[in-house]
C-alpha cells in the first residue's frame, strides 16, 4: 500500500474528508472508498434517488484535426468516423492479439474528440496515443479537468435546476454548456446501469459545482465501494477484471461494439474470426446460492471438479440481497440455468450461471 504522502489527490479531496469519507489508495490517487452511512446505504440512495462520485482520478484528452476519427479508428473496433456531433461511442483500445489495452469513451464534436480513460490506465493510453497518432493531428491531455458523475433515477430532476438543457439530451450524447457560469462538458452517460451524467470541468471550479449538484436534497456522495457494486449489478466490465490485455471484447461479452465495416484496428484478424465463429471463452453473470462470497480469481470447477475458468468480480448485491459475481469460462459451459460452482477455500460453493445485467438498465433513450 503506497503511503498517504505519495498519493495524488483530487480536487474534491476536501470535500471527501468533511463529508467523513473513508479513504484508499486507488490507481495513485487517495479517493473515497465510503461514507459514514456505508457501502450498501450508498449503493441503495444511488438507485433510488441520485449520488454524486467525483470520478476526476479518470483521464481525459482530445485529438483535434479533420483526421482525428479516422486515426482514432485505427486503434479500436469502433465506427468512429460515423458518430455526429455530440455523440459517444464505447470503445476498447485493442492490441496486436486482439486483447484490451483499456475500455474508453469517445465524443465526437466539431472541432475535437474527446476520450475518457480509466485511472489506472491512462498513462498508458496517452503513450500509446502519442505513439500511434501522426502529425495530421493534435493530441492534448487535459490535465486541468476534473470529473463527477451524478448518477441516479433523480438525476434528470436535479440537473434541471442547474442545467435544464442537459435534460434534453439522451443516452450517450454530449454537449458544452455552463452551469451558473461554470464552463463544463455534459454528457448523458455513466456507469451504474442508472440514467445520469458525467460533468467534466476545470480542476478550479470543481469543488464550487459539486456544492452546487449537493444542495439538492436527494443527492449524497457516493464512493469507490458503491460504485464497483452497482457497475456489477449493471453487468459492467472493470479493467484488469473483466477486461485486460489477454482478453478480447468478444470473450468479453462485448460484440455490441464491433463494427464489420472497421478492419483496420489491432487485433482485427482475431476478434472478428471470433466474432463470426464464436470464443473458446465466455463472461457470465453467476448468482451465489449460498450467503458466501464468491471473490475475485476463485476457480469455477463443473460437478466433477473440472475447471471451466475463474471468477473476475465478485460481492454481494444489495438489490438481490444476495452475493453475484461475473466469471470467464468456457463457453460451453456458460449455459443460463447452469449450475457450476466455486472453490471457495477449498470448499465447493453453488452457483447457477445467469444472463447480464443482473438487474434492468435504466438509461434515458430520450
Amino acid at each position: 500500500m503506497p503511503t498517504v504522502t505519495s498519493l495524488k489527490k483530487t480536487h474534491l479531496n476536501d470535500l471527501h474528508a468533511r463529508s467523513g469519507a473513508r479513504f484508499i489508495a486507488f490507481a495513485g490517487y487517495e479517493m473515497p472508498l465510503q461514507y459514514e452511512k456505508g457501502i450498501i446505504q450508498e449503493h441503495l440512495h444511488c438507485r433510488n434517488h441520485a449520488g454524486l462520485f467525483d470520478i476526476s482520478h479518470m483521464g481525459q484528452c482530445l485529438v483535434k484535426g479533420e483526421a482525428a476519427a479516422g486515426e482514432l479508428e485505427k486503434l479500436c473496433p469502433g465506427n468512429i468516423t460515423r458518430l455526429n456531433n455530440g455523440q459517444q461511442q464505447y470503445t476498447v483500445f485493442t492490441n496486436a492479439d486482439g486483447g484490451t489495452i483499456d475500455d474508453i469513451v469517445i465524443t465526437k464534436f466539431e472541432n475535437h474528440l474527446a476520450i475518457t480513460v480509466n485511472a489506472a490506465c491512462k498513462e498508458k493510453d496517452f503513450q500509446h496515443l502519442q505513439k500511434h497518432l501522426s502529425d495530421r493531428v493534435q493530441f492534448q491531455i487535459l490535465h486541468e479537468h476534473a470529473l463527477l458523475a451524478l448518477q441516479g433515477p433523480k438525476a434528470a430532476n436535479i440537473l434541471f435546476n442547474l442545467a435544464p438543457e442537459a435534460c434534453e439530451l439522451s443516452f450517450m450524447h454530449a454537449f458544452y454548456t455552463e452551469i451558473e457560469g461554470i464552463r463544463c462538458m455534459i454528457s448523458r452517460s455513466g456507469y451504474t446501469g442508472e440514467d445520469g451524467f458525467e460533468i467534466s470541468v476545470l480542476n478550479q471550479h470543481a469543488a464550487e459545482l459539486a456544492e452546487l449538484i449537493l444542495n439538492e436534497s436527494e443527492v449524497e456522495l457516493i464512493g469507490l465501494g458503491a460504485r464497483d457494486t452497482l457497475r456489477m449489478e449493471a453487468g459492467l466490465c472493470l479493467y484488469g477484471h473483466e477486461l485486460t490485455e489477454t482478453i478480447t471484447p468478444v470473450e468479453a461479452g462485448l460484440n455490441w461494439i464491433i463494427h464489420g465495416n472497421n478492419r483496420r484496428f489491432p487485433g482485427a484478424g482475431t476478434i472478428l474470426y471470433q466474432l463470426q465463429n464464436g470464443a473458446d471463452l465466455q463472461r457470465t453473470g453467476l448468482i451465489v446460492n449460498a450467503r458466501t462470497p464468491v471473490r475475485e480469481n476463485a476457480l469455477i470447477v463443473d460437478e466433477q471438479g473440472s475447471p471451466l475458468g475463474h471468477v473476475t468480480s465478485g460481492g454481494f448485491s444489495p438489490n438481490l440481497n444476495k452475493p453475484i459475481a461475473m466469471a470467464l469460462i468456457n463457453s460451453e459451459a456458460a449455459i443460463i440455468g447452469s449450475t457450476v460452482y466455486a472453490q471457495v477455500r477449498n470448499s465447493p460453493v453453488e452457483l447457477t450461471v445467469c444472463d447480464l445485467p443482473f438487474v434492468p438498465l435504466r438509461y434515458f433513450r430520450g
